[in-house]
């Protein structure tokens, strides 16, 4: 899987979250609402932490939050080392089912 559901929304704001779709497709990161594009960067142009609030995005001196539905899947596509321990968990727990098959 390369696209996920999230909610976006900007730190340090109180403005309501839109539903976006993240594609991880060839090494860029890509956000669409719809039919309009939010961002598209490069993946070595992007720095992503996940926290307990969402995935934090820091790209072109901006911070988005993303509140991914899939985001142990995600954090794993990302390639993502450190997350918080319920995220850990679960990203353990996907990669032994994926190694069990």
């Amino acid at each position: 899987m390369t696209a996920y559901d999230a909610q976006l929304r900007l730190s340090g704001t109180d403005d309501a979250p839109i539903s976006v779709v993240v594609d991880l497709t060839d090494d860029r990161l890509i956000m669409t609402a719809g039919d309009i594009e939010v961002g598209d960067w490069a993946r070595d142009q992007v720095r992503v932490s996940a926290m307990p609030d969402g995935f934090h995005v820091r790209a072109e001196g901006e911070e988005i939050i993303l509140d991914v539905t899939d985001d142990a899947h995600f954090a794993i596509d990302l390639g993502l080392r450190n997350a918080p321990p319920i995220l850990r968990r679960r990203m353990s727990a996907l990669l032994r089912s994926d190694s069990d098959l």
